[in-house]
Parts: C-alpha cells; sequence; structure tokens
C-alpha cells in the first residue's frame, strides 16, 4: 500500500485517468455510430478527444459532487452523443452496435491497465493505480450493461425485441433516468445498494480472471 502522504496524488491520477475513460467511453459511441453511417456525432464535434465538449456541466461535475457530500455516493453522466437512427441501414442494431461501443471501450480500457498491473509488478504505486482504474472501469461498463432505459444496455438489448415491443421499450427514455436516479437513492439512502448487488459480482469476477485479486 502506497505511503498515506501520496494517497491524494495518486487519488487525482486515478480520478484523471477515469475521468477520461468516460470521455472515451462517449467518443467510442460517436465513432461506431459514424462507422455504421451516422455522421450526426461527428457534425457536432463529438468525435474530439477534447473533454469539454463531452461534459454536461451538472451531470458530470455538480451532481455528482452534490450526492457525494449529500449521500455519500457519486453518480453523473456526460452529454448524450447525439445520433440520428435513421441514415443507419438497420436502425435497431445499428443503434444497439453504437451503444455497446461505450461499455466495451471501458473494459478495454480495464485490460490494458491490467496488463500494465502486472507488466510493473514490482511497482505497488503503479499496481495501486491500475488496480483502482480497472476497478472503476468494469465499474462503468457493468453499470452501463443494465438492460435498463436510457442505460446502453437497453439498447443492446433493443437488437433482439420484436419491432412493437422495441419502440414501446424505446419509450421509456423519457423517464427512465429519473426513475433509475431515484432507485440508486433510495437504494442507498435504505442500505439496499441494489445496483451494486447486481454489478458487483461480475466485476469482481472479472477482476480475478485479470489477476488483480
Amino acid at each position: 500500500m502506497p505511503g498515506e502522504f501520496i494517497k491524494p496524488i495518486l487519488t487525482a491520477i486515478i480520478v484523471g485517468v477515469v475521468f477520461y475513460s468516460i470521455i472515451l467511453h462517449e467518443v467510442s459511441h460517436a465513432l461506431v455510430s459514424h462507422w455504421l453511417g451516422d455522421d450526426t456525432a461527428k457534425r457536432y464535434g463529438r468525435l474530439s478527444l477534447n473533454p469539454l465538449v463531452h461534459i454536461d456541466w451538472f451531470g458530470t461535475v455538480i451532481l455528482p459532487l452534490l450526492l457525494y457530500l449529500t449521500a455519500g455516493f457519486i453518480y453523473g453522466y456526460a452529454r448524450p452523443v447525439p445520433l440520428n437512427p435513421y441514415n443507419f441501414s438497420n436502425y435497431k442494431r445499428d443503434v444497439g452496435l453504437s451503444a455497446l461501443a461505450g461499455p466495451v471501450c471501458n473494459i478495454l480500457i480495464a485490460f490494458g491497465f491490467a496488463a500494465i498491473y502486472h507488466v510493473f509488478s514490482p511497482n505497488i504505486v503503479i499496481q495501486y493505480i491500475c488496480t483502482y482504474v480497472v476497478f472503476l472501469n468494469l465499474l462503468l461498463a457493468f453499470f452501463n450493461f443494465l438492460p435498463f432505459p436510457p442505460l446502453d444496455g437497453s439498447k443492446v438489448l433493443g437488437i433482439f425485441l420484436p419491432d412493437d415491443l422495441y419502440y414501446k421499450w424505446t419509450m421509456q427514455e423519457r423517464n427512465g433516468m429519473i426513475i433509475l436516479f431515484g432507485v440508486i437513492i433510495v437504494s442507498n439512502l435504505m442500505g439496499w445498494n441494489l445496483i451494486g448487488r447486481v454489478i458487483l459480482p461480475p466485476v469482481q469476477y472479472c477482476m480475478g480472471m485479470l489477476g488483480l485479486f
């Protein structure tokens, strides 16, 4: 374990890497959407690695800080990547693949930092940073895999739904964020941590498979 005096520095590094992981998550949505024939994200400048074009100041900065200071947990979001699904050759499939790109990006980042962890195995500081970066990226990935509108997993699930059910399902995105936000707040205040109970087991399994436990 690194010395207590350098932990704030390491925490700042981890936060910075994870913050940029979220940016790469959004860029991945935009990039795959572009590959599949929709240039909307590109026209709005969302293929950029500049974090400022992806930040939602309320959802990315104010809300996480407010929740951390008042309720003891962090929840937030970046600006949704704009897309026009009518530019896709296959509406449901390509929307789902564009959504899938974000969590897959976080998993690839986790794999990359797991490799760095093992390459620099004698270095306890690098191991410390890599362990948390891997854990938090896997947490982001599996959270977004939840098949609950408007999370990415709901769009991936949509690939396999019949058309009539698919359109009813996508209509739930209007209220989905509010409902999800409510579930997270209530479950944490009640000490249930429902979301954590769902996503932590696969995260811990992957950490073990990657040799970080």
